[in-house]
């Protein structure tokens, strides 16, 4: 495995190669989760790229850009045991100088959910992974489908701008007891753990509810609601939408997605199921 932290140096490396590549975006601190992107990327690509880099234009002035959590050796040991071919760790200055060209997230989709909360949020996400493109020029890019809004709008970046990468969408991945996988569960203490539970164990009844022929959104969401409560729980939005996020009255099986982001004590969670 070469670790690289120059772009000319990792172009001239992967334009030498001319195989297929697999690249897996990341911010580092890599759990369960990067590995299954990681190794499905192995298996369907002669090369894989991986990159990790704490991208500070997605974070808003008041979120945990300095207190991210950063795991570097950790993170190189791990992709070395999935034989990752190149990691790409650049720095601030080497992905960003003063003055950007920008790229706007769409007016609609980025404007909602994840995109309410975190206004800007996507404007940074989209900048980052199109230059990611630009750089390594891969075959397949792959994105779990955690961040559901995210890999939405990059697959739209992708197809409004004609580019040739296809988007591998991958399946969440649980911890045993349910909890979605997210660098961010580290700020869970014991007690807010047990809480975050609730989040999936939701997101089953609501599953429950569409196997039993509930297919009535709003029977769903208050439902799920209920299955949240509790003072330790800030529900931000629970939502149900077409794959396209567009809101729906009525589940659209195999075209649905059920939504849910939640604050426990400082910590923010998000998690999902596709329908």
């Amino acid at each position: 495995m070469k670790i690289i932290n120059n772009i000319q140096e990792l172009k001239l490396q992967l334009q030498q190669e001319n195989k297929t590549i697999g690249l897996v975006p990341t911010m580092g601190s890599l759990h369960e989760g990067h590995i299954s992107l990681i190794k499905k990327a192995r298996k369907e690509n002669e090369v894989v790229v991986v990159s990790i880099f704490v991208n500070p234009t997605q974070f808003l002035a008041n979120e945990d850009l300095d207190k991210y959590p950063r795991k570097d050796e950790s993170d190189k040991k791990i992709c070395a045991l999935c034989e990752v071919d190149y990691l790409f760790m650049p720095n601030i200055n080497t992905m960003y100088s003063q003055d950007e060209v920008l790229i706007k997230a769409p007016k609609i989709n980025s404007f909602i959910l994840e995109g309410e909360k975190r206004p800007g949020h996507f404007d940074g996400v989209l900048q980052i992974v199109l230059k990611l493109f630009n750089i390594v020029n891969p075959t397949n890019a792959y994105f779990g489908k955690k961040d559901a809004q995210q890999l939405s709008l990059v697959m739209q970046m992708v197809e409004n701008f004609y580019m040739d990468v296809t988007i591998v969408p991958c399946e969440i991945v649980r911890e045993s007891d349910g909890l979605a996988l997210s660098s961010r569960n580290v700020y869970l203490s014991h007690d807010e753990k047990a809480e975050a539970l609730k989040v999936s164990q939701s997101l089953n009844l609501a599953s429950k509810l569409v196997v039993n022929l509930e297919l009535n959104c709003s029977t769903i969401i208050e439902n799920m609601k209920t299955a949240l409560s509790s003072e330790k729980i800030e529900i931000e939005y629970v939502s149900i939408v077409n794959r396209k996020f567009q809101t729906i009255e009525t589940i659209e099986l195999k075209n649905s997605i059920i939504l849910v982001a939640v604050k426990i004590g400082t910590t923010r969670l998000i998690d999902n199921i596709w329908i």
